[in-house]
């Protein structure tokens, strides 16, 4: 199957920010509910970093994951409000919203209502799977969603490498209707070797619609305004059609 070389963009941007993305879709900032911030004031240091790094808006995305992130929708929002009230206590320029980052095994159907998850900009939905294996029924997951009317985005495929060898079916999971949003550091090792030869696989053949920052921890956000001063890498996802400024 073939998906087409880079898009190239109509018109050419600074290397120094990423306003170019304009809307982070993937980062862990309500505190101490998963492995992500830990305080107010660690949240409110990563959002002065995307204030510094061009972004104009935050859909952050805790884990919802039963076995080690069991997050309620109303203790994630109870969270998020205190995070938009340290943020506006900040007086910080940024738009922050909140959804999830739904963890998909094989039990997911039975424990999640697939008619109430949280979603954001029009029923997107982003998931992930296990850096193990994928579940086995996988694929009737992602059926009965679709039919519930999420538009599926699939977290950080290039760490999914148990496909790698099998690559169609990353190709199938396209043909099903999911989105690939890929990590910004794994374009840079970050994760590795592997994560970062599959991420430029999909850039390379079109199947990549967002990048996200996967953003975790200060250490994150200094590892993303690095990639800043490699013109090479700034140019190269600069010169593709990705999709978070319509978020």
């Amino acid at each position: 199957m073939f998906f087409g070389l880079f898009k190239k963009k109509q018109s050419a941007v600074a290397l120094g920010d990423f306003s170019f993305l304009g809307v982070d879709m993937h980062s862990h900032l309500i505190p101490s509910v998963d492995d992500g911030s830990n305080s107010i004031e660690t949240s409110l240091e990563m959002l002065r970093g995307f204030v510094e790094l061009g972004y104009r808006k935050v859909i952050t995305t805790p884990h919802t994951r039963p076995d080690m992130f069991p997050n309620s929708q109303e203790a994630l929002k109870v969270g998020f409000l205190q995070l938009k009230e340290g943020l506006k206590t900040a007086n910080l320029p940024i738009e922050v919203e909140m959804a999830t980052e739904y963890f998909v095994d094989y039990e997911f159907l039975q424990q999640q209502d697939i008619t109430n998850l949280l979603s954001f900009s029009g029923k997107h939905l982003l998931i992930e799977l296990s850096t193990m294996q994928a579940p086995p029924n996988l694929f009737e997951t992602i059926f009965q969603l679709k039919i519930k009317g999420y538009n599926l985005i699939l977290a950080h495929p290039e760490r999914y490498g148990y496909y790698s060898s099998d690559f169609q079916q990353f190709e199938k999971l396209k043909d099903f209707g999911c989105q690939f949003q890929v990590n910004l550091l794994s374009l840079t090792g970050h994760y590795g070797k592997p994560p970062r030869d599959l991420a430029m696989k999909f850039l390379k053949q079109n199947m990549v619609e967002y990048l996200g920052t996967d953003m975790h921890s200060v250490q994150h956000l200094q590892g993303i305004k690095a990639i800043l001063s490699d013109a090479k890498l700034m140019r190269l996802i600069q010169e593709y059609e990705f999709r978070n400024q319509q978020l």
